[in-house]
Formats: C-alpha cells, structure tokens, sequence
C-alpha cells in the first residue's frame, strides 16, 4: 500500500511540473505554429537577461538539442527543460551559469563545438557556411582560444576561401588544442588541411 502511494504521488510530481514547462513554451510559443519563433526567442532572451547573439543562448540551444537556428520545436524546449529541471522561468535563468560549466569540460564541449557548425547549415543539403558565420561562431564557442584572434583575422584578411566546411572547422578545433601559440610544433606533414597550412604560413609573416 505504502509503494503505491509512493508511485501515484511521483506521478502527480511529474504531471506538474509538465504543466509548467508546457506553460513556459505556450508563453514565447509562435501563433502560427509549435515552436517558439525568432520573436518568441527574441523574448525569452530578454526575459532571461541575456542578449540574444550571447554565448549563452547559443549553448542554450545546445542543450535543448535545436535543430533549427531560432527556433526551439516544442519536443526541443519541453524536453530539454525538464532535463534541467527548469520549470520555469527563474529556474531556466538559473541554469544557465551551470551550462557555461558543463561546456567547459573537454568531452562537452567538442559536442557543443560540433553543434555550432550543424547550428548554421540552413538548408537540408548544405555543408558549408560562409567565412564571416564561421568567425562569428568561433568567437562564440572558443572565446578564450590563444589562436582565436590571429585564425579569424587570417579569415577575414585571406580572399581564397569564400566558405569553411565540417573538416575545416573540425580540424580547427583539433589544432587549437594541439598546436603552441607560437604554431612551433606544427607539422605540414600530418595532413592538416590546406587552409590550417596556410594560416600557420600567415602566422610567421606577420610575427
């Protein structure tokens, strides 16, 4: 008798705290449709305090699995909050320190950077995004990167390359975590790809 008490009233638990997740969604949801749009992201953001081209919202959208840049699908964001116990609003904005930590862990993180690049690919076909979306996102993933400020100035100064595909950025993350600040273990011989080549060669003419 004393399990099945237990049982029903974990049940009413749960229930609840559907209700006000699935309240949180219908409060930012879109008219038109079962997601909550650019405007309904727009307001959550600023709901939350935060800026809605922050790092933030970016990991956010990591964490509740977005397929899609500016929306969150009902599954996405129901789903995703009840994983982090964000039930609502003052909690949501809780949580987001937590996952600042939790993409800081090696593991989470190459998830995360991974994420940043599928994030921008707007069309189904599509696998490559444009050098100032790939700068854009570097920033926001690896804000601290020791190559980060001399690899985007390369991107935006070098006219060869128009777009950065997944190996390209992948392989970028790789060598921010492989290679000294001063590129002097660097080996053309590793079959980096050209672009990473190229940017080294950059690096020692403008020391």
């Amino acid at each position: 008798m004393l399990r099945k008490v237990r049982k029903t009233t974990s049940r009413s638990a749960v229930t609840k705290d559907d209700n006000k997740v699935e309240a949180m969604f219908q409060g930012y949801q879109d008219p038109s449709g079962d997601t909550i749009g650019p405007e309904g992201v727009e307001r959550l953001c600023q709901d939350l305090g935060v800026d809605p081209a922050d790092r933030k919202v970016l990991i956010l959208a990591w964490k509740l699995g977005a397929q899609r840049m500016g929306y969150f699908s009902r599954a996405e964001f129901c789903s995703g909050c009840r994983d982090m116990k964000a039930t609502d609003l003052t909690k949501l904005r809780a949580a987001l320190p937590g996952l600042e930590d939790e993409v800081a862990m090696p593991s989470a993180f190459q998830s995360f950077f991974q994420f940043a690049f599928r994030f921008c690919l707007t069309e189904p076909r599509q696998k490559i995004i444009d050098v100032d979306t790939a700068v854009q996102m570097l920033q926001l993933t690896m804000p601290h990167e020791a190559h980060l400020p001399g690899f985007t100035q390369f991107l935006q100064d070098q006219t060869e390359y128009k777009s950065i595909n997944q190996d390209q950025w992948t392989s970028f993350g790789r060598f921010a975590q492989e290679i000294r600040p001063d590129c002097s273990n660097y080996d053309e011989s590793q079959a980096w790809p050209l672009i990473l080549d190229n940017f080294v060669e950059w690096c020692l003419n403008h020391k």
